[in-house]
């Protein structure tokens, strides 16, 4: 699916797209905009980034506010976070408390409550060490951030994301999924996902493949893997162009981020 452009999903989440398009946020970021059904006052996950005029739309198109949510720090999700919600009166909140304006971080299994609107936090760290995902009941919905993608899979952004805790988000989320909890998975970049169960078991897969595909071109190259040897700068550039070799180049900046922490993963395992 290509050309995502937002839209409303469920009974209480409707998606606003940021103009900011690129090979890392796919379509651009997803602004979820939470209301319980007949509410007035909304939550706002992921304001965004600056560009062309989003803050100004958000502030415009937006009356009550009651909170904004950040999913983790990066500028495509949170570099108008304190702007808007000052324009807005109100507070934000993110597990990192520098991202925090007049309110507490966030925690594990937290139930936020807004204007009727039920919203619980599970913390998803993987991406990043402060990726959080939300579980919306009503609708069975999770909003992911990027731990899951709407397209592709996403990077372990190493040193700040690391792989051990990637798998165990990755499995929490799926835990979910199995209860029933959740069936629909909203991501921060591309479409929604209605195959939850499957999406993740393919996230799961992949990243133990990729493992196998580094293990494999360590012994390629004659490396044998040690936390002192996972160190060297030159080694992820040179495993990328083997495990990556039919990958486009102008990807292999980001695949090597998490080539470093697939590295680190395998040389403490």
């Amino acid at each position: 699916m290509t050309g995502w452009s937002g839209g409303s999903y469920g009974e209480r989440g409707e998606c606003l797209l940021a103009p900011n398009p690129n090979m890392m946020t796919l379509d651009g970021t997803n602004t979820w905009v939470l209301r319980e059904p007949g509410a007035s006052q909304v939550v706002v996950v992921d304001p965004g980034p600056v560009e062309d005029g989003h803050l100004g739309r958000l502030t415009s198109e937006l009356g009550d506010v009651g909170l904004v949510l950040l999913t983790h720090h990066h500028y495509d999700h949170a570099e108008v976070a304190q702007e808007f919600a000052r324009a807005k009166g109100c507070a934000v909140r993110a597990v990192d408390p520098a991202y925090c304006l007049d309110a507490d971080p966030l925690r594990d299994g937290e139930d936020i409550t807004v204007d009727g609107l039920s919203v619980r936090v599970l913390t998803t760290p993987g991406h990043t060490a402060d990726s959080v995902s939300f579980v919306l009941p009503g609708d069975g919905a999770l909003l992911t951030g990027d731990m899951v993608l709407g397209r592709g899979t996403t990077v372990v952004a190493h040193p700040d994301g690391q792989l051990g805790p990637y798998f165990d988000s990755i499995s929490r989320m799926r835990s979910l999924v199995l209860s029933g909890e959740v069936r629909t998975l909203w991501p921060a970049h591309g479409p929604v996902l209605d195959d939850a169960l499957g999406v993740l078991d393919f996230y799961l897969a992949h990243r133990r493949d990729r493992l196998a595909q580094v293990e494999r071109a360590l012994a390629e190259l004659g490396v044998v893997l040690t936390p002192e040897s996972a160190e060297d700068e030159s080694l992820p550039r040179q495993v990328v162009e083997v495990v990556y070799a039919d990958v486009d180049e102008s990807l292999w900046g980001a695949a090597e981020t998490s080539v470093r922490a697939q590295l680190a993963y395998l040389a403490t395992r």
